[in-house]
């Protein structure tokens, strides 16, 4: 049989040249958005990233890359420039101008992102990076996923005058309407000086890099000038300073790439949101565990110190310990660890440090701390060794009271499940602001170790026998008498648990397995707290 096949018309040789051309098209203009993507990647250009690089800084891509699964990138908003032409500033438009926005994924959990660039005008915030960083936020809030800043700018564009700082107004707005709803982690990989501050200070968590990140109100120049104090931008405001004097920064890093690890550290620890339980991970250490070294752990010499990391990697899952505010109010302790896989915010003493008293500092780093737990469904063991609130002139006038007062504030408010574990010392206020039986905890276990009472011995009989002392002539051997009997009266757990105010006394090495059936219990508690718009906490 002959061939059917049908000779071409001339109308099909036009049509299929037709299609060659609009073919030709489409390659053409998916080949122009390849070039533009291309020239967004490149951020402010190459000489600026050589220059960003040589100051061992990533740029913006490369800290998300680094940040963000592998592949999970997807950014927003890469084309928007700013409309400003005052000032040579018409010269000067990059796509997506100052900041880089869009969502990806920490292991498997989506999250929300903004990374100053700073090859582009120094990463000045500008109307369009507060345009784009409130985006990235609002989509963050609605979507209840965390949000995360990379930051590293000049400060605001001076060339956009009151545009800028009214970007900076919508920030700060948005940044207060998460809070409590969706983690805010601040990262600083760069300078961040005067109004963009408070950004990161109203965020959750605060991580520097040594060397490279400074924040600070006003610089080393402006304060000589009106103060005439010398200082140079390290002293003023580096991730040393903040990380140990101001209490600013929660982490420090050696390093961008360590920054951006610890930053996915923490993540593993927080939900998603504040409708969520903190995730947990599958149970690798056994929860009948009894560690026996915990029962000699705490000498019995009341005047000798212990290290309280001890008790806390000894009781809880093992190497889940990470801790939030380390070099900050060392005498406290706080941070996030976990039983048999839940995750549990920890409160704690450090016996080393100042014998464990509080101050100002220590009120803060817990009573912030508390806070956040309690705002992300987070329950809180509280391990208590503390022989009472720090005194002097100093505390006194710097207003211990009033910061002392935010403990029991965040303790009475928190609706988490609580629970309490007096090792040692519990005197005066500290053992009542220290989630103790009537600021509603829900479980409270002491060692044999514990001394629950107004006040030490020695302070006690100098108060209760002044007088009689006095008159002896030889009052040394009354004295220790007297500071026997009362130690053997108010320095041991009995007395408070026949009284209610302790619920059980435990041998040490009991207390993992204790926490952890008292966790199972409390899991699904409900409060219900009065009505209210929201009380007047003493800030």
């Amino acid at each position: 049989m002959g061939s059917s096949a049908k000779a071409p018309t001339p109308e099909d040789a036009a049509a299929s040249e037709e299609r060659l051309v609009d073919v030709q098209g489409h390659q053409a203009l998916i080949s122009e958005l390849k070039l533009e993507r291309e020239r967004i990647r490149q951020g402010g250009g190459a000489k600026r990233i050589e220059t960003q690089h040589a100051k061992g800084k990533l740029t913006s891509r490369e800290r998300i890359n680094r940040l963000l699964d592998d592949g999970s990138f997807q950014e927003i908003d890469a084309y928007m420039t700013h409309r400003h032409t005052d000032f040579g500033m018409d010269e000067q438009r990059y796509p997506g101008d100052s900041v880089v926005v869009g969502f990806g994924k920490v292991n498997g959990r989506l999250v929300c992102v903004h990374a100053q660039d700073f090859t582009v005008l120094g990463g000045s915030f500008s109307e369009v990076q507060g345009q784009k960083v409130a985006k990235a936020m609002d989509l963050a809030l609605e979507s209840g996923v965390p949000v995360i800043g990379l930051n590293d700018s000049v400060g605001a564009r001076i060339q956009e005058g009151v545009y800028s700082l009214a970007a900076y107004s919508e920030l700060f707005w948005r940044n207060t309407q998460a809070s409590g709803v969706i983690p805010q982690i601040s990262v600083m990989l760069g300078p961040c000086a005067g109004g963009s501050v408070y950004s990161p200070g109203l965020t959750d968590f605060v991580i520097m890099t040594k060397g490279t990140s400074h924040m600070f109100i006003t610089g080393p120049q402006v304060i000589k000038t009106v103060t005439g104090e010398e200082v140079d931008l390290e002293t003023l405001g580096g991730a040393t300073t903040h990380s140990t004097v101001s209490g600013v920064a929660h982490f420090t890093a050696d390093d961008e790439g360590q920054a951006l690890e610890l930053t996915r550290t923490l993540l593993s620890y927080l939900p998603s949101n504040n409708a969520e339980p903190p995730p947990a991970v599958e149970p690798m250490d056994d929860p009948w565990r009894m560690d026996v070294e915990l029962n000699t752990v705490v000498p019995v010499d009341p005047g000798q110190a212990y290290n309280m990391k001890t008790v806390i990697r000894r009781v809880f899952d093992q190497d889940s310990f990470f801790e939030v505010h380390r070099d900050f109010a060392q005498n406290a302790l706080v941070g996030f660890s976990r039983l048999h896989g839940q995750v549990v915010g920890i409160v704690a003493q450090q016996p080393m440090i100042l014998a464990g008293v509080i101050d100002i500092d220590a009120a803060d780093k817990i009573a912030r701390f508390i806070r956040f737990c309690d705002a992300f469904n987070i329950p809180i063991v509280t391990f208590v060794d503390s022989p009472g609130f720090m005194p002097g002139v100093a505390q006194e006038h710097g207003g211990i009271i009033r910061h002392g007062a935010k403990i029991v504030y965040a303790y009475s408010e928190a609706t988490v499940p609580k629970l309490c574990v007096v090792t040692r010392k519990a005197y005066g206020g500290a053992y009542i602001v220290m989630s103790s039986k009537y600021i509603r905890t829900d479980l409270i276990f002491a060692w044999p170790t514990a001394e629950l009472a107004v006040m030490g011995a020695e302070g006690a009989v100098n108060i209760l026998y002044r007088r009689q002392l006095k008159a002896m002539e030889d009052p040394d051997s009354e004295r220790a008498r007297l500071e026997a009997d009362f130690r053997e009266k108010f320095s041991k757990p009995y007395a408070a648990a026949a009284s209610g105010h302790i619920d059980d006394i435990l041998i040490p090495a009991e207390t993992r397995p204790r926490l952890i059936a008292a966790l199972e219990l409390l899991r699904d508690k409900q409060v219900k707290l009065p009505p209210k718009k929201h009380g007047n906490m003493p800030l």
